[in-house]
C-alpha cells in the first residue's frame, strides 16, 4: 500500500474509462461507461460483513449497476457468491485474488463497497488511490461527502444493517450521474492518500 500511496496521482482518473471498458469486455459484459461498477475489494468473511452482503445483495441487484467481488474469503460465502454470479453473469463477477486483478478492478471500478470498518484494510488505500469512491461504515479515515460543501471522500452509513448500507449506495449512485461532482469526489479520494 505504501508504494501506491507514494505514487498516487490524480492523472489516474484519466485512465479509468478505458480500464472500465477493458474490464467489461474481459468479463463478457456490454461496454457501458455510464453504468456504475461496484467492487467489493475485501472479500467475504463473517468479520468482513458477509452476513450484511447476504442481506443487501437483492437490493443491489435491483439497481442499474455491475458488481465485482474479489475472490477471497470463507468458502461458505464463496459458494453463495458463485451461485449469484451464475444467475447474474451478465453483470456480476468474481475476479481472482491476485495483486494484478485487484489493481485492475480498482482502476476500473467507480464505487468500492465495504461492509465492515475499512480503516485497517489495505484495499481501502488502493481504492482511494485509484479514485474508487468508498461506500462504508462510518470510520475515522473517511469523510462523509457533503454535496453543499462539495467536500468528502465517501458515502458512509452509521448502522451496519442492510437498510443503511443500501441507502448509502443509492446516495452514491445519485451523485454518480453527475460527472463533474463525481470527479470532484474522486480527486479528493486520490488526494487523501497523497496527504494533499
Amino acid at each position: 500500500m505504501t508504494k501506491t500511496i507514494q505514487t498516487a496521482d490524480t492523472s489516474v482518473l484519466e485512465k479509468k474509462q478505458a480500464a472500465k471498458a477493458e474490464l467489461q469486455k474481459k468479463l463478457g459484459w456490454a461496454v457501458e461507461p455510464k453504468r456504475a461498477v461496484i467492487c467489493l475489494p475485501s472479500g467475504l468473511t463473517k468479520t468482513l460483513g458477509g452476513e450484511l452482503f447476504e442481506q443487501v445483495i437483492d437490493g443491489l441487484l435491483s439497481l442499474p449497476v455491475e458488481i465485482i467481488l474479489l475472490g477471497k474469503g470463507s468458502s461458505s460465502y464463496g459458494e453463495m457468491a458463485q451461485k449469484l454470479v451464475d444467475e447474474h453473469a451478465h453483470r456480476m463477477a468474481i475476479v481472482p485474488n491476485t495483486p494484478s486483478e485487484l489493481e485492475q478492478m480498482c482502476l476500473a471500478a467507480d464505487i468500492a463497497l465495504f461492509l465492515s470498518d475499512p480503516s485497517d484494510q489495505e484495499e481501502l488505500g488502493l481504492c482511494l488511490a485509484n479514485g474508487v469512491v468508498p461506500v462504508a461504515p462510518t470510520c475515522k479515515v473517511l469523510k462523509q461527502y457533503n454535496p453543499v460543501q462539495e467536500a468528502g471522500t465517501a458515502f458512509t452509513y452509521e448502522k451496519p444493517n442492510h437498510w443503511h448500507c443500501f441507502a448509502a449506495v443509492v446516495r452514491a449512485l445519485e451523485t454518480f450521474i453527475f460527472p463533474f461532482d463525481w470527479k470532484t469526489i474522486q480527486k479528493q479520494c486520490v488526494r487523501s492518500v497523497m496527504g494533499a
